[in-house]
């Protein structure tokens, strides 16, 4: 039996484990789902699928806390969840696992699943690293971060801050500390590093090769060495991305309908104080803005040329704006590329910088500097039509790949 773990209080990993349940059950497997709850949860619910709620179940006010401290947001010296609270939900994990005879669990970012698993004897699956994955680091493809962890790396030359993060992430114990503490108490293997953290016994790279800039057949040998668990193993599948079934409601239909140019700000799991910086610079441009509020208040913005609802399914709109702005999670990017929709990236984190310059040496993307201004390099991007032409390029390969399918095959093989 097959047991998925949406981490809801993300937008992206919510919709990734909706696509993965969609592409099982099409399989005939017999998949249950639980989360241990968040505010995405009632996309499970509104899609219908049957689902459980493990622990104490998290409020909207602990998702949002849950986000701003996630690896490469918060301090690396905490684990996101304190001991107690790890410890209720690694408990209340494995004792669902035995109960309904799950023997795969795979989890979009619900990481008390790397100790669980091993209480009950489950094999775990993330995607949740997506392209940040050690062939990557190998290659030395992580870019500079923007927004470095270390603040040392903020003075770095590029060259040597990338050369630093790509050899740290199988040394570095950052957000590891709870975790190897409560496997200590329950007397099993903790967590080595941050990358080990990011990884289960199987994951799955959800990009294509020619994105990704490390061939399938290299993801595939990549064996674990020091600073990872063993066993740990690597497969590609293809684009995982939402594709929410709702419609475009009417009025935003009619607002994307009007003549000119259309930005899509679509910045999910990120703090509304970010989210309003953002608009306010991009109203700055001869342009509609359509924002993705998902679960912000930001209604106190709208105006004739904003306009700013709720969750929206981004697969239908992004093929109709010219440009879309997201904090560069790998949902949002694939989304882009397979709608050939140039993206401007605002990465939070390093994870979110390598999706970006991914696709921007492609071409079809730009990453917004430390320096920069949004409004002038959104202005730029609309201005070249270059942009445009290498998304076209990117999404006539994404076209060839049914990524869901090929992901969920290779679940149903651990099976």
């Amino acid at each position: 039996m097959i047991c998925l773990l949406p981490h809801c209080a993300y937008l992206s990993e919510t919709s990734r484990m909706l696509e993965l349940h969609r592409a099982l059950t099409a399989l005939g497997l017999r998949v249950r789902v639980a989360t241990h709850g968040g505010p995405h949860e009632r996309l499970l619910a509104a899609t219908g699928i049957e689902y459980d709620v493990l622990g104490p179940g998290m409020s909207a006010a602990r998702a949002a806390a849950f986000v701003g401290s996630a690896a490469g947001l918060g301090d690396p010296r905490q684990s996101m969840y304190d001991d107690a609270e790890m410890g209720t939900y690694v408990l209340a994990e494995a004792d669902y696992f035995r109960a309904h005879g799950i023997t795969v669990a795979v989890t979009g970012f619900t990481v008390t699943t790397l100790l669980s698993s091993r209480l009950a004897d489950v094999r775990v699956i993330t995607e949740h690293a997506g392209s940040f994955v050690p062939p990557v680091f190998a290659r030395r493809l992580l870019p500079a971060p923007t927004h470095p962890v270390d603040p040392r790396l903020a003075h770095a030359p590029d060259w040597l801050a990338r050369f630093l993060v790509n050899g740290a992430m199988h040394r570095t114990t950052a957000y590891c500390g709870g975790f190897n503490r409560v496997a200590a108490s329950l007397g099993i293997d903790g967590i080595p590093s941050l990358a080990a953290l990011l990884l289960g016994d199987l994951s799955i790279v959800p990009e294509i090769p020619e994105v990704l800039g490390v061939s399938a057949e290299e993801v595939a040998a990549w064996r674990p060495g020091k600073g990872y668990r063993p066993g740990s193993a690597l497969r590609t599948a293809g684009p995982l991305y939402a594709h929410l079934d709702v419609g475009v409601p009417p009025e935003v239909q009619q607002f994307l309908d009007k003549p000119g140019p259309v930005v899509y700000l679509a910045m999910t799991s990120t703090p509304p104080a970010a989210v309003r910086t953002a608009i306010a610079e991009l109203s700055r441009l001869d342009v509609r803005l359509l924002v993705a509020g998902t679960i912000h208040d930001l209604s106190d913005l709208a105006t004739d040329r904003i306009m700013i609802h709720g969750v929206l399914p981004s697969h239908l709109v992004m093929p109709q704006v010219d440009l879309a702005v997201t904090t560069g999670g790998q949902g949002s990017v694939q989304t882009a590329m397979a709608s050939g929709t140039p993206l401007l990236g605002i990465p939070l984190h390093i994870e979110q910088d390598l999706n970006v310059v991914l696709v921007e040496r492609l071409g079809a993307a730009r990453r917004l500097g430390r320096s920069a201004i949004l409004a002038d390099l959104a202005t730029r991007m609309l201005d070249d039509k270059s942009h445009l032409a290498a998304a076209e390029r990117i999404q006539k390969l994404y076209a060839a790949v049914d990524g869901p399918s090929l992901a969920a095959e290779i679940i149903a093989r651990q099976v």
